[in-house]
């Protein structure tokens, strides 16, 4: 759905994610090999030594391995547990093999079984057919509620904001409930955890900060705090909250002096996709913060979208995510 923001320096977060994936590289499948900005960064990533790359439909490229998804030799194998998996939806054998002869589908079959880390489609597949395959092959994680989304924000050095923000959602829950509201919070906080390394301090973002205006949608954002607090009480989260009290601990403690953030947010839950979209694409371009996402959370195991427009640099930084956020 989007790209890297592009600045004038690479940050010093982005230096320690890649060292972090150069530590640990992963197996990650980039199954629109033919499109040459996915092949080279496919070089990319195996050059530098960060992730085990299987490029399907590419140029051979030394250390990548090649693969070509309609000629695999296990695509029966595959195509058997698609079958298996939709039959009662009425899929058949031929059909079964048919569909898993697409990379993206292919990939994200391969994901499910375990044959890879995760996979990165997008630069030539729409969102819909790449998040469609990893709704419908991957499936949820067995402790998460819902399937949404975060942007990984890296604000530029000049700015007071944390070194690294997430912002969800952006990409994919159009008009969550209360109760999706809350998932997200949750799911965000936990991938602030893994991804940053930091503690999550969670916002949930609206119009209006601790009361200072009512409105009916409102209530929406006040029950998904009240599920999240009984859930994980030990979790710092807030709101409902302007953007500015939540990254400023002077403002917030005018508007909300009883708030229980300890320090800016670095978790901001925006209150529908619309808002999350146009949120993250304001600070994106006009706020030079460099923009990694959609990374999806609460799969089985991660698959990640592409914008269309991506660079190489979009796609090796996206794959750094989908390699750390692996299991």
């Amino acid at each position: 759905m989007t790209d890297a923001a592009k600045t004038d320096a690479t940050p010093p977060l982005l230096d320690r994610l890649r060292a972090a994936a150069r530590a640990r590289p992963r197996h990650i499948i980039l199954p629109e090999g033919h499109d040459p900005r996915v092949a080279e960064a496919a070089l990319r990533l195996t050059e530098a030594g960060l992730a085990r790359i299987t490029l399907m439909n590419g140029p051979g490229i030394a250390g990548v391995t090649a693969l070509d998804p309609a000629a695999a030799p296990d695509l029966v194998e595959l195509s058997t547990h698609w079958h298996r998996m939709r039959a009662a939806k009425g899929m058949t054998a031929e059909r079964a093999l048919a569909e898993m002869r697409d990379p993206i589908r292919q990939a994200a079959m391969r994901g499910r079984l375990g044959q890879a880390d995760g996979t990165l489609g997008g630069a030539v597949a729409t969102t819909a057919e790449t998040v469609r395959a990893a709704l419908q092959i991957i499936g949820r994680a067995p402790d998460a509620a819902i399937v949404s989304s975060f942007f990984l924000m890296i604000p530029p050095a000049e700015t007071a904001a944390p070194d690294a923000m997430i912002f969800a959602d952006c990409g994919l829950v159009i008009a969550p409930d209360a109760t999706g509201l809350a998932a997200i919070a949750r799911a965000s906080a936990r991938s602030c955890r893994q991804l940053l390394g930091q503690a999550p301090r969670v916002a949930l973002l609206s119009f209006s900060t601790a009361g200072s205006a009512e409105h009916d949608s409102l209530e929406r954002i006040r029950e998904a705090l009240a599920l999240v607090r009984a859930a994980e009480p030990d979790l710092e989260i807030d709101g409902e909250m302007q953007f500015d009290a939540a990254l400023d601990p002077a403002i917030r403690a005018r508007k909300a002096p009883k708030s229980r953030l300890t320090g800016p947010a670095n978790v901001v839950v925006f209150p529908d996709l619309a808002s999350g979209n146009i949120g993250y694409k304001i600070a994106q371009r006009l706020g030079r913060c460099h923009a990694i996402g959609p990374i999806l959370q609460g799969l089985a195991s991660p698959a990640n979208d592409l914008s269309r427009g991506c660079t190489p640099e979009d796609i090796v930084n996206a794959a750094i995510i989908t390699s750390l956020t692996a299991k």
